[in-house]
């Protein structure tokens, strides 16, 4: 079970603790809720000084979702797990669709203007928004779980798949990248590539082979883009035939198979473009950085017979894992919602203004997106509300709630829980 994390009166991270150990101190009023996500506690009464177990974190970074776990290295224990999502490829539709909207009025209201783009000068090491968001997502979170644990080390999958290595299998490198290892690699990216299914007959959810599109026999070559999955019979059945050969009854699959072989994964190339800006953030913790490979993930995994989820993978990113403990492990699910807009003015579908934003974000000591209970004993809404708010100056708040929404509850109804960090949980 996922632990509880604890803090001294001094804010400094002690030992995570079980549920039922956390239930009693809050109860014996030896303890007070400090952060509802993740769930710690903050102790009332100074503690001697005991002694602190080191615990690292792992992150398997994703273009849509990153891995998060927290282990004990000598015990193998999973402290804590979480499964964080990104919105990186929503900041990038909202970026092109303000380009689009500058650009058509641009061209209606100002034809005559000199271009000026050339006075637009890129920092070395410059990534766009859409990328940075998920550095940043992942900054914010070691970062926090650094605050409310003994966080000593810290492992990241650097290379979710080694393209290099795949593209020219003898070239000489790390030891792990040969081997076991480069086999894991390749099948890897292959399943992610043909979407887990065969690319002859689209069978799902079967033992799957390593296909030569072109055989070896015909001078057909190792490169990543030479191969593919197919069931066995479809391998069987294919042998030393020339795809061209094999496919001529259908050619609109043959069409498919090798635009697909061709085609760079978008997920990975968005991991793969991150991965070294993410290497230098964590580095500026101060703390020692372990990086791994896919493959090596996958091999770790697969060792210990373990499914394959996202903060599994994380668990088992690197050198360093340990034989795992996972029993009765409940992941956070977390979603990067970002802090709302600065725009002044809504637009509508053809960019022309609408509505004026308000300034002032809070009132009455709430702003939107806080998580807050509303217990409403008198009138038409009488019950106890949980959810996320949307404000509004009169007083007169909306709140989301898993049962659907609920308007017209007054904000002297509403007391916080989580205040607004830019994630939802679940």
């Amino acid at each position: 079970m996922s632990k509880v994390f604890v803090i001294n009166t001094n804010k400094r991270p002690l030992d995570p603790i079980h549920p039922a150990q956390a239930r009693q101190l809050l109860k014996n009023g030896k303890a007070a809720i400090f952060r509802k996500f993740p769930f710690t506690i903050i102790l009332k009464e100074a503690r001697l000084e005991s002694s602190v177990h080191p615990l690292r974190i792992k992150i398997d970074p994703g273009a849509k979702t990153t891995g998060i776990a927290v282990i004990n290295d000598s015990t193998g224990e999973v402290v804590f797990a979480a499964e964080l999502q990104h919105k990186g490829f929503a900041i990038r539709e909202s970026l092109i669709s303000r380009r689009q909207l500058r650009r058509g009025r641009r061209n209606r209201k100002t034809r005559y203007r000199q271009a000026r783009f050339n006075n637009r000068k890129r920092p070395n090491g410059w990534l766009p928004p859409s990328l940075m968001s998920r550095v940043h997502n992942i900054e914010t979170w070691v970062n926090k779980l650094i605050k409310l644990a003994p966080i000593t080390a810290i492992s990241q999958e650097l290379v979710r798949f080694d393209t290099q290595l795949m593209q020219n299998p003898d070239i000489q490198g790390k030891e792990y990248q040969q081997g076991t290892l480069a086999g894991y690699e390749t099948r890897e990216y292959l399943l992610e590539k043909f979407a887990r299914k065969c690319a002859y007959c689209d069978k799902q959810d079967i033992p799957l082979q390593v296909e030569h599109i072109y055989p070896r026999s015909k001078g057909g070559s190792n490169r990543i883009s030479n191969l593919t999955l197919s069931c066995e019979k479809c391998n069987t059945k294919k042998g030393t035939k020339d795809i061209k050969e094999f496919l001529k009854k259908d050619p609109v699959r043959l069409k498919k198979i090798e635009a697909q072989a061709k085609k760079p994964l978008a997920d990975t190339a968005a991991v793969n473009a991150t991965r070294f800006k993410l290497l230098e953030v964590l580095k500026a913790t101060q703390l020692p950085v372990e990086t791994g490979s896919g493959g090596l993930t996958k091999f770790n995994r697969t060792q210990q017979n373990l499914e394959k989820t996202h903060w599994i993978d994380a668990a088992c990113v690197g050198m360093s894992t340990p034989i795992l403990n996972i029993k009765g492990i409940k992941p956070l699910f977390v979603q990067a919602v970002g802090h709302g807009s600065r725009q002044s003015c809504r637009t509508d579908k053809y960019g022309f203004p609408t509505r004026h934003v308000p300034r002032n974000k809070i009132h009455f000591g709430f702003q939107t997106g806080d998580i807050v209970k509303a217990i409403v004993k008198t009138g038409k809404k009488v019950g106890t509300y949980v959810g996320k708010v949307a404000i509004r100056s009169s007083g007169s708040f909306n709140i989301s709630t898993k049962n659907g929404l609920v308007q017209g509850i007054s904000y002297k109804y509403c007391k916080h829980i989580h205040k607004k960090d830019g994630y939802s949980y679940a």
